[in-house]
């Protein structure tokens, strides 16, 4: 694309077309784009548009697609299209950072990002200067430049927060250090001063505080991984200014806004987190700074309201006080009873109050509190806050803690019991501070997994939890509902199993409940209690005791999905995904009406996919009922086909990309289920799935590969009779895989199968060529993982066709080829095969090679005979090599960048392990010793004259040992 007036009007009217709301519009735009993303100036265009054009929805739309098509693009990934090239990169490295100081704030924070996504990738080796040119803007006085140049130095550094410790980060991070660290300790002082000089200035200040906040997160990220040196020599500057900023309250700044944080708290909760980094991780330099910031973060905590703007600062001023508590160095501090009893009076009850802010988002806003509540997202509530501090506390006074609290929950019950309907809050805070005390360790998988002995978890639940559960009304007291199937939720593993039965029935009720929040709940629960394991690994609840409640179970399910706000509910769907998987063949009479309201959902939620859970879910639902009922009675895959191929279709031709792996591996499923010839409707659909541009997105790959296997296992001799015109299509799907480093085990999976299933004379006129095309990719780049699959490859085509047929083709392509092989490939590599079935095969083809291809014991080749012998023992008796040469990192297939659909397995959907020799060989060590004696029938004498001069004594015995097993000699 040309850098013209033309082809910048163009860019306009299709960026315009992007933000259309009529889809027949906006999806033609969004090709387009996605078609010349590729072409040179593409990206120099949009930088354009987005510097010049007078419509500031464009810019902003330029702005935003230019990040994303950097997000997609700049990783240079091996073997895939780089669609940036080398100029356009060059050119944007050298004029972004100018761009994004000049622009306004909206355009720069998506510049901003784009530059930290190309610094993840670029800086510092192939970006240099991108530091220096950010530090001398420091000295511009221009508070919006500066502010761009924090924000980007912000989201580039903060991945220091979570990368693991390596010589390159720690280089990385010292030059930045070297360079960056002076500079903005010089601006930290000089932006303090400001204030001062500009303390009555509204406009002023908000500039500069939100430039102190910036400052401050990159001191939290370059402090992240260690102490630095020179933050520990001017520690001094650092703390004693953070300290004044805790303690400074200028009235301008306070807003009269209850939700929105203002600059002050967002600058004084970051100086709580610094706090409690550097309290946690270098307690002994900051031992000096410490009572005094104990002391500020204190005060602030007594003496901020309950509004919602206070939520993170009083929650990180809380995580401090809770990472001070719990270290020894700090204990003293706490150990006064008074001490104690005052911040479980003033911090933490206050804290954990359920307050209206609570309950609007408890009503108005489920999925953010469920997000909060549940699974304890990045936002930390103060309730979390209170509930780690009380943890902290009772590291080292569990005693003392759990007697001041009980007086608590005692005070609050009784309160509660005197009038329900006005004083319910006082219960629910009485469970929170129950559930906070007894709670000291915790998993994913098993909720509470340690408790406090001191709290008796059964005798609570029966006494107040219980009656929540049992009353009649499941929409009475919505918050107290949630709270009760909660607390059934984390101590699961402290309950006894008479209570957790007792629950099951009760739950199933608070599916029909309204409130979001507490049918939610209820499904979690319930999802969580079926994947608990009792004794023998099997399920704790098993499918008999679920036996009265099953009907009701699987109809409240399907009627709370059509709950108001609940349509795409993934918890929802996971529960009725863990039904199915604990019912297993109790749900087969229900199908036929449950899978026609799966179909119906899958239609729905594929017009605009938005939640990936849900739909992932969803899928592996419809897995189960199909592998549950045909496992019953196979036939019935064609009343699934009926019910599925219409959706199936539509996606396919939508090409909803979200769903098409997805819906492939339904099919592969399905189709392995068939056990007579292949339908003619999948028949159908075989050509269209060799076009080239499905198998351009990296997520599509698994699951073809699967489903053409699938048609391979399932219809080789269709497709050679009724579609041998595409056995070249077929092969160019192979060619493409085998060609990359990602995705050649696919390239081989497919190659394997066609082996496999293909009548042999329907692919003879192309084996030569598959042989050279192998022998290419191993000259132009041998990894082990390709060198692990060629073998199984090469031993799979030998069992199928023969030792003699793998000697002749190798030979045929050029004399002697096949002794190299076996040299320089099989002896010294065929130790790194892993698999069962990969090993069988692997010692299967070695066998026939040692035993059935005469070229083995009387040509040059002879003298490789018994090291082969001894690297197939080596295969059968030393442990795997699964050493990896240092040059090779593989490339992870998830770690694909961009918005790329990723290719999500369905572990319901999952294939049967497939062993191509099957019980034609049990035990490949006995087939070693048949064959050897068969061999050594035909030429007596030479085969023991061959072990006794050439093979290790170690080995020998082994082989002795085969023999016996066989009961077969060596003649």
């Amino acid at each position: 694309m040309e850098l013209n007036d033309g082809n910048l009007q163009t860019l306009t009217e299709y960026l315009q077309k992007t933000l259309s709301p009529d889809p027949a519009v906006r999806r033609p735009a969004e090709k387009f784009l996605e078609s010349v993303e590729g072409t040179q100036n593409y990206s120099i265009l949009l930088l354009t548009v987005l510097e010049k054009s007078q419509n500031e929805v464009i810019r902003v739309c330029a702005a935003v697609t230019f990040k994303n098509y950097i997000k997609r693009n700049w990783r240079v990934v091996e073997d895939e299209p780089n669609k940036i090239s080398d100029p356009d990169r060059t050119a944007i490295k050298a004029n972004i950072v100018n761009l994004m100081l000049s622009s306004p704030e909206q355009i720069q924070k998506q510049l901003s990002d784009a530059i930290s996504i190309i610094g993840r990738e670029d800086f510092p080796q192939k970006w240099p200067d991108l530091l220096t040119e950010m530090v001398t803007r420091f000295q511009s006085g221009d508070f919006h430049i500066i502010n761009g140049i924090l924000r980007t130095a912000h989201s580039l550094f903060k991945r220091y927060r979570h990368e693991f410790k390596s010589n390159e980060l720690w280089s990385e991070i010292k030059l930045v250090l070297d360079t960056f660290a002076q500079p903005l300790t010089e601006l930290f002082k000089a932006t303090i001063d400001l204030c001062q000089t500009h303390a009555t200035d509204i406009n002023a200040l908000k500039v500069l505080f939100s430039s102190l906040t910036l400052i401050s997160k990159l001191f939290y990220s370059l402090n992240f991984q260690d102490l630095p040196e020179f933050f520990e020599d001017n520690m001094e500057t650092w703390m004693t200014n953070f300290h004044n900023l805790l303690t400074l309250d200028n009235k301008l700044l306070q807003t009269d806004d209850e939700e929105e944080a203002g600059l002050l708290e967002l600058l004084k909760s970051q100086i709580c987190d610094n706090a409690a980094l550097y309290a946690q991780k270098y307690d002994e330099e900051f031992q000096p700074y410490l009572p005094r910031f104990v002391t500020a973060i204190w005060n602030l905590l007594v003496t901020t309201g309950q509004e919602v703007k206070y939520d993170l600062l009083v929650s990180n001023a809380i995580q401090f006080l809770a990472s001070v508590c719990e270290r020894p160095h700090y204990k003293h501090l706490f150990e006064d009873q008074n001490v104690l009893t005052s911040i479980c009076e003033k911090v933490i009850v206050p804290n954990m109050e359920f307050r209206s802010a609570d309950e609007e988002a408890f009503e108005d806003n489920s999925e953010e509190y469920i997000i909060r509540d549940l699974e304890g997202s990045d936002i930390d509530t103060r309730r979390r806050a209170a509930c780690d501090l009380v943890r902290g506390l009772c590291k080292f006074f569990e005693g003392p803690v759990t007697g001041i609290f009980s007086g608590y929950v005692s005070s609050m019950l009784t309160e509660y019991a005197k009038n329900p309907g006005v004083n319910w809050k006082h219960k629910d805070a009485a469970i929170y501070l129950v559930t906070s005390l007894a709670s000291k360790a915790q998993t994913q998988k098993h909720g509470i997994t340690q408790a406090n002995e001191l709290v008796n978890l059964s005798e609570f639940f029966v006494n107040h939890i219980l009656v929540d559960l049992k009353s009649p009304n499941v929409n009475e007291f919505p918050v107290l509902k949630a709270d009760a199937i909660k607390y059934v939720m984390t101590f699961r593993s402290q309950l006894p199993k008479e209570q957790l039965l007792e629950t099951v029935p009760l739950l199933v009720a608070h599916l029909q409940a309204e409130s979001i929040v507490q049918h939610t709940y209820a499904a979690h629960a319930l999802e969580r209690l079926f994947t608990m394991r009792g004794a023998n690994n099997t399920t704790l609840i098993t499918p008999t005791e679920m036996a009265p409640f099953t009907e009701q179970l699987l109809n409240n399910l399907f009627k709370s999905l059509a709950i108001p706000g609940s349509s795409e509910n993934e918890y929802i769907m996971k529960a009725i995904m863990r039904s199915f998987s604990l019912l297993q063949e109790a749900i087969v009479p229900y199908i036929p009406t449950l899978i026609g309201q799966l179909t119906h959902k899958l239609l729905l939620v594929s017009k605009n996919p938005s939640k990936p859970h849900f739909n992932h879910y969803l899928f592996e639902s419809l897995c189960l009922s199909i592998r549950i009922t045909c496992k019953a009675n196979p036939d019935t895959v064609n009343s699934f086909e009926e019910a599925l191929f219409p959706v199936f279709t539509e996606i396919l031709q939508n090409d909803v990309q979200e769903f098409v792996p997805y819906v492939f591996q339904v099919m592969s499923l399905l189709l392995e289920i068939h056990t007579s010839s292949i339908p003619s409707s999948y028949m159908a659909l075989f050509p269209h799935l060799l076009q080239p541009a499905l198998w351009e997105r990296t997520g599509n790959i698994p699951p073809l590969v699967r489903l053409l296997q699938a048609y391979l296992e399932k219809g080789a001799a269709t497709i050679a009779s009724a579609a041998a015109d595409k056995i070249p299509g077929l092969l160019g799907v192979f060619q493409k895989l085998i060609a990359s480093k990602a995705n050649d085990h696919q390239g081989f999976y497919l190659l394997n199968s066609i082996v496999e299933h293909m009548p042999p004379d329907s692919i003879t006129q192309y084996r030569k060529q598959i042989f050279i095309l192998l022998f290419q990719r191993l000259q132009s780049s041998k990894t082990t993982k390709f060198v692990k699959s060629f073998l199984v490859f090469i031993n799979l085509y030998c069992v199928k066709y023969g030792a003699i047929a793998l000697q002749e083709i190798f030979d045929s392509i050029q004399p002697k080829m096949f002794g190299m092989v076996v040299e320089k490939i099989i002896i010294p590599e065929v130790q790194k095969v892993s698999g069962q079935v990969e090993k069988k095969i692997c010692a299967v083809g070695i066998t026939k090679i040692l035993t059935e291809c005469p070229a083995m014991m009387d040509t040059e080749y002879t003298k490789l005979w018994s090291p082969l012998l001894q690297a197939l023992i080596g295969l059968f008796e030393l442990p795997e090599d699964d050493s990896i040469p240092d040059d090779e990192h593989f490339i992870d297939i998830e770690d694909t960048p961009g918005y790329q659909t990723a290719f999500s397995q369905l572990a319901f959907a999952g294939k049967k392990e497939h062993d191509p020799i099957g019980d034609a060989v049990s035990n490949p060590k006995i087939l070693l010793a048949q064959s050897l004696h068969k061999l050594s029938t035909a030429c007596p004498g030479r085969v023991p004259s061959m072990l006794s001069t050439s093979l290790p004594a170690e080995a020998l015995q082994y082989l002795q040992g085969y023999l016996q097993a066989a009961t077969v000699q060596l003649v």
